[in-house]
């Protein structure tokens, strides 16, 4: 979500410290990156509903984050709705959709975690559990800001409004606290996960199990991967939190250049998690076998020299979450 830049005084056109040709400049970043964003998630949605080889509960997951993505920035989309309904539609859903994509990513991390350290074959079964708890936090972190309505004009677009003590702590309980936890969470959980594998590859090499220790050195890579992937959070976030920190203390005193960072940085979140995520070897093997059935003359060379794309499908449910296998 493109962060509203909370050194906005809501519903004014030349803010302090801020003319209006600046904020202008906020808005085209916001909806620039937004549309990035938004072409990512698009694509993932798309393979997802078009191909039936990727509708593996997996997959599934990365597609309700993809979704989660694809809606937030739609709605960020939609820059300066102005007042009424509209401003408070787009606040709402930017705030609900941004949090519930955080949330989709520790379901992925939590499905590693049982599946490499925990050997439970039953993370299935949890799909109802995990639409509860996404969903279900999602609405309560969103509904918190409206009680006191908190939502409203905040910048040239529609978020939580900080024009009080009150309303800035709102953002920070209801956005920033759920954001900071997914990101210590899934810190957390990759790091037990790539212990788990590495003391696999030490055992296998005091045995000499070649076959072993070759399944190792494939996951191990797979997940030092997988360990970027907080990274996404806090690379799109830290300068939204910094900035809103710095407003929170400084409300009159805004900084341009951490404003445009933390725009730009927030709304390209769907971006980097549709390349992360979405684009994975499952994906890119089922594009090019479809591409060859399509138009074989002209891909067919392609395909030849590509033959790390061939082959069968990742069966299990680790597999699936394979970055690259190049």
């Amino acid at each position: 979500m493109s962060m509203p830049c909370s050194c906005f005084a809501p519903g004014r056109t030349i803010v302090q410290g801020l003319s209006a040709d600046r904020l202008a400049v906020l808005t085209s970043i916001k909806v620039g990156a937004s549309a990035f964003s938004f072409l990512g998630s698009c694509c993932i949605v798309s393979c997802y509903l078009l191909f039936k080889d990727l509708r593996k509960f997996s997959f599934k997951l990365v597609f309700y984050l993809a979704f989660s993505d694809l809606t937030w920035s739609f709605f960020n989309l939609l820059g300066d709705p102005g007042r009424g309904f509209l401003c408070y539609l787009q606040g709402y859903s930017t705030h609900f959709f941004s949090i519930a994509s955080f949330l989709w990513t520790t379901t992925i991390a939590f499905t590693l975690h049982r599946t490499v350290v925990q050997h439970k074959a039953d993370v299935e079964e949890m799909g109802p559990l995990f639409h509860l708890y996404v969903w279900g936090t999602s609405l309560i972190m969103s509904v918190l800001p409206s009680i006191g309505n908190n939502y409203g004009l905040a910048g040239a677009w529609c978020w939580i409004q900080t024009g009080t003590r009150i309303e800035s702590v709102l953002r920070f309980i209801s956005f920033y606290v759920p954001l900071w936890g997914a990101v210590i969470y899934n810190a957390s959980i990759y790091y037990q996960v790539i212990r788990t594998l590495n003391y696999a590859a030490h055992m296998a090499l005091d045995m000499s199990d070649r076959q072993l220790n070759a399944d190792v050195k494939v996951d191990t890579k797979m997940v030092n991967r997988w360990s970027s992937y907080p990274f996404i959070l806090i690379g799109s976030w830290s300068f939204s939190t910094i900035n809103d920190i710095h407003n929170f203390l400084k409300p009159h005193q805004p900084l341009f250049w951490l404003c445009a960072m933390d725009i730009g940085a927030g709304s390209l979140m769907g971006f980097f998690n549709s390349i992360a995520y979405g684009f994975n070897a499952a994906v890119r093997r089922t594009l090019w076998e479809k591409l060859n059935q399509w138009f074989p003359v002209k891909y067919q060379r392609l395909k030849l020299g590509s033959p790390k794309l061939t082959g069968s499908f990742p069966e299990t449910e680790i597999a699936m979450f394979d970055i690259d296998d190049s």
